[in-house]
Parts: structure tokens; sequence; C-alpha cells
């Protein structure tokens, strides 16, 4: 038997919060393993004016209503906060949770938003992913236990910065979002405890032999990252079915079929063309499986993805 663990990605878009937080006590209910949300000021599919909800506030709420999943940003973007700030939502939200956060950072992608609410965008995604690197190394610091003093020319200016109380979980576990070759997988082989990672069969087999190098290159066993794979489920007894279902949410989400059609990590399918989909990435090590759910919320697929695909991938 593989074991496998399961989340959810709500999409913090196009939906009520009534709504939302049903979902989420839904899929507590169901025993599921992680809960996650995005980290954006403006919606990423269809129209970005369109509602969409804070993260971090996302996920505090929903540590209130719920008793067993793990929380937390897939990913946070880090040019939005100081590193310094991170370490203390991150820590406030394990002790509201009991010990449940993760703590999930990228480099941010969206220049719309930062341009809207004038956040600095840097000049480039090589300097965004310096910065991430530098950001990740201070949190990994001061979520240990140690202060944090910034060297000369860095991005943060910390000064024996401490995280006070420190957090509930030893090692609050840190997720690296994204799978640039140079800078992104280096930074999850120094510092990531679990990877996330989308993208068909051969581009992440691909990429775990690049993260294999830097782990090696950095003198860490990569068995030591928990590869968890994104994956955007909608299932039914037929994939014809499955398909209605998943175009009726894209329009709820003002998101025109010609935006999404070319995403291969939709999958509109019955639980056994999933399990079969999904199957050949386990052996590449993604033992964890993250299915983003658009508004409205679909109980089906989420009953179906815990209850009948998770079964047919840990039988094998």
């Amino acid at each position: 038997m593989i074991p496998i663990k399961t989340g959810v990605l709500l999409w913090n878009q196009a939906s009520d919060w009534p709504s939302y937080l049903s979902a989420v006590r839904r899929i507590d209910a169901l025993g599921y393993d992680h809960l996650w949300a995005w980290d954006h000021l403006y919606a990423i599919f269809g129209d970005p004016l369109q509602p969409i909800f804070e993260g971090w506030s996302s996920l505090t709420a929903a540590a209130v209503a719920t008793e067993r999943l793990r929380l937390g940003l897939l990913v946070g973007a880090n040019t939005f906060r100081n590193p310094g700030v991170v370490a203390k939502t991150a820590t406030t939200l394990d002790h509201i949770s009991g010990g449940r956060a993760i703590l999930g950072l990228g480099g941010a992608w969206m220049e719309p938003e930062h341009r809207a609410f004038g956040i600095d965008f840097g000049s480039g995604f090589g300097q965004r992913l310096d910065w991430l690197e530098e950001s990740v190394a201070a949190l990994e610091t001061m979520l240990g236990g140690a202060p944090v003093t910034s060297a000369p020319g860095s991005r943060y200016r910390f000064e024996a910065a401490e995280v006070h109380p420190r957090p509930i979980q030893a090692r609050l576990p840190i997720m690296i979002g994204g799978a640039g070759e140079k800078k992104t997988l280096r930074t999850v082989a120094r510092h990531a405890d679990l990877w996330n990672a989308m993208g068909t069969l051969d581009t992440l087999r691909h990429k775990v032999d690049v993260l294999r190098g830097h782990c090696e290159a950095e003198g860490r066993d990569i068995s030591q990252i928990e590869f968890t794979l994104g994956v955007k489920l909608t299932l039914r007894d037929s994939a014809a079915d499955a398909e209605r279902v998943w175009k009726a949410a894209m329009a709820h989400n003002r998101t025109p079929l010609a935006e999404v059609e070319d995403d291969v990590t939709f999958l509109n399918a019955t639980p056994e063309e999933a399990a079969e989909r999904l199957a050949p990435y386990l052996e590449l090590g993604f033992r964890t499986l993250i299915t983003e759910q658009p508004a409205p919320y679909d109980t089906e697929t989420l009953e179906r993805f815990v209850g009948q695909v998770k079964p047919l991938l840990e039988r094998g």
C-alpha cells in the first residue's frame, strides 16, 4: 500500500464567505490532510476585479472552524510582506490552530496586483527569487528560535530580530512553490520541508532530476523534502459530465474557456481515469496530491477525490 496525503486549495475568488467556510468545514470532516489558500490581491482566473478573499485571514478563520487540517498559503507572495511580519503571522496561525500551520512561500508573479497596490515588483523574476532566498533563510532562522541580523547590502534590514512566542511545532514546516531550475529549486534544496509543483509527467521528471542535483550540491537527502503535486480535478461518472460541471465553474469565475483550455493541470474525469492519470506521478515521489477547487465548491468532487481516487492510488 502506498500512503497518500490529500489536500484542497479552495479558490478564494468568486465566492461569498458562508460558502467558503462551509466548504472548509466539509473538507475537514471528509478527512483531508491539508487546506490551502491563494495569496493574491486580485483574482487570478478570469476577471481580476471579481471578489477574492485575503489568504492569511481566510486561513486564520479556517483554523478556528476546523480540527485536523494543516493550513497554509499555496503559496505566499514573498514580495507582499517583510519576512519578519510573515514569521509572526505564521507563528500566530500555528498557535490559533494548535500546531497545524505550514509556511508556504514563492517569488510572486502577478505584476498587475503589485502595480495597483504599490508593491515593489523588483527588476525581474531573477531578483525576486534572490529576495525569496534571503527571506526563507531568515525565516528558517527566526522560526527556529535564533535572532537574525542582515548582512550589509541585503534586501531586508534585520537587527537581532526574534520571534516570541516560538511556534508550537518544533519546526514549522516551510513549503516552496515553483520549479525554476537555477534559483527556486536551489532554495527548495536548502530550506524546504515541502515542495509544490505542477505540470506534465515529463516536465516534472526533469524538475525532480534538477532538484536532486541541487540537493546533492547542498549535501541534503532529497527524501527529506515532501513532494506535493498541484492538480485541478472535477470528478463525475463520465468525463463528459465532469467537463459540463467544470465549464459551469469557469463561467461562475468569469473565466473564458480559451484562457484555460491549454492548462494541463485541469482534469475532468471519472475517479478511475483520474487515478490512472495521477499514478505515474507517485513513481516520481509525489505522495501528496492537492486539488484546486473553484467556487461554487463542488461537494461531489471533494467527496470522490478522498473517497475513491485516493484509495485507488494507495492500492497501486
